[in-house]
């Protein structure tokens, strides 16, 4: 049992492992959900939506709010928030009902795991550092592994409503917890809060992604989606003109400028949208499509999020070995090919073959995601890098959102074309071809990178010309 200094990542990283076995559930038991509220399952993507969305525009001022308010009472309030969003979850009758939960379990969850963060980089001494922020970690590679399982298993021998209601008492173990261990810090000398940058990007991403996830017609009106779209394109637009002109904007487009970090954020998006949308429409096609129970469905889906942990031990040598810029290139071609094999999936194809697909596939798409979020930061200047940390999770949530929204799109679209409403497999097929074509469309930015790029954070050492020259010749005589 850890004591002394690594207690307290313990803590926080008990109240992580709820929030990231919470948002991992819900898509084992989105058919199911989809009965018991009375709509099809394509709309339930508000439900996903909405989490993320709330998570983007929030987690910029978490850590200004707990240097503001103390970092005990904002992770307190946090896990306060998560918990009433689960007891909403698990009463609501109603799709927006549900949609409204999901949105205030998401402002709990923007501030739990940055604050976290905060509150160990802050105090625990740096001998113990690694080890505490392995402990932050683990929620992050544990919740994705069982969450499905789990949410699996209740759903189909329990209810899904329970999903939620074991929330309840972890969460008030939780505040107990951080009410006994954490300690109250407060920064006075903080930068000032860009509260017209908060307003004006906090309603421009909502109105404009809310706006394209509704699009279809069968959430609401054509006419005023329409408008919620052009009114957050505008705000986003009023947003960039502001954060030219203001010294430190609460999202920072002069890092942009970089390459290595804009690679990773635009190319980045492109890729973690078409991804971000298997949560969602995988488990649809094994329980709608395929006739999967949600138990069964979990016992498959979780395969990518085992496939994702192995990887963490391999990314380091991988990258010493090929860098930055072949990993990025190569491995894109990789991952979207295993996205586009699970359209090739029926109901007779055999589940360990499933279950194999999806492994690798998870390795591959990890390896993207750390080489991603490394080359991020290979050339943002210490100064700046509590901006980019911010800037580059705001991009993560929207793109997974953005993701569900292009998926629910097609599916839609699909019906529309029939003329009908029912989900048939041959949408799924479609679906899963063309997120990953989105996926792959980052490639267009990772092939732009120097060969050279990242190479201080990968340790990649490329042979000199002569060696490499040497090297094939002697191939070539063996």
């Amino acid at each position: 049992m850890p004591s002394g200094p690594l207690l307290l990542p313990l803590v926080i990283a008990s109240a992580l492992l709820m929030e990231n076995i919470d948002s991992t559930v819900i898509a084992t038991s989105l058919p199911a959900i989809a009965v018991d509220l009375g709509v099809s399952p394509i709309n339930l993507k508000l439900a996903f939506t909405s989490y993320l969305l709330t998570l983007a525009v929030l987690i910029p001022i978490s850590g200004w709010c707990a240097d503001r308010f103390g970092s005990r009472t904002v992770f307190r309030a946090a896990i306060g928030v998560f918990t009433l969003g689960s007891i909403a979850c698990g009463f609501t009758n109603t799709l927006f009902g549900f949609v409204a939960a999901r949105a205030l379990q998401g402002a709990g969850g923007a501030m739990m795991v940055p604050v976290g963060r905060l509150i160990i980089l802050r105090t625990v001494p740096k001998s113990d550092l690694v080890r505490a922020l392995t402990y932050l970690t683990m929620p992050a590679l544990i919740g994705p592994v069982f969450g499905p399982m789990l949410g699996g298993f209740i759903t189909t021998y329990f209810h899904w409503r329970w999903i939620f209601w074991i929330n309840v008492p972890i969460g008030f173990l939780g505040i107990a917890l951080a009410t006994r261990f954490i300690p109250d810090l407060r920064e006075d000398d903080r930068p000032p809060l860009d509260l017209i940058g908060f307003v004006l990007s906090g309603l421009g991403l909502s109105m404009l992604v809310f706006g394209l996830t509704a699009a279809g017609g069968q959430v609401m009106p054509t006419l005023p989606d329409a408008g919620l779209i052009v009114m957050g394109a505008v705000l986003m637009c009023l947003y960039v003109r502001h954060a030219a002109h203001h010294a430190v904007p609460i999202l920072d487009l002069h890092l942009l400028s970089l390459r290595t970090y804009r690679t990773s954020l635009v190319g980045g998006f492109f890729f973690r949208a078409g991804v971000g949308a298997i949560p969602f429409v995988l488990p649809m096609m094994l329980q709608v499509g395929f006739g999967l129970t949600p138990f069964e469905s979990g016992s498959l889906t979780f395969a990518s999020a085992a496939g994702a942990l192995c990887m963490k031990f391999t990314a380091g040598p991988i990258l010493r070995r090929l860098g930055f810029r072949n990993v990025l290139v190569s491995n894109t071609i990789i991952s979207a090919l295993f996205l586009a094999v699970s359209a090739l999936f029926t109901a007779a194809t055999p589940h360990l073959l499933i279950f194999a697909v999806l492994l690798v596939g998870g390795f591959f798409r990890s390896l993207q995601f750390t080489s991603l979020n490394a080359i991020a930061y290979a050339d943002v200047p210490q100064a700046a890098m509590s901006r980019a940390s911010s800037f580059s999770s705001v991009s993560q949530q929207l793109s997974g959102s953005v993701g569900i929204a292009f998926a629910a799109l097609v599916l839609q679209g699909m019906q529309a074309l029939r003329q009908d409403h029912v989900i048939h497999i041959d949408d799924f097929r479609v679906a899963f071809v063309l997120v990953a074509l989105l996926s792959a469309s980052s490639i267009l930015m990772n092939i732009r990178l120097p060969r050279d790029a990242g190479n201080e954070v990968s340790g990649y050492a490329p042979a000199p010309a002569g060696r490499r020259l040497a090297s094939r010749q002697g191939t070539l005589n063996r």
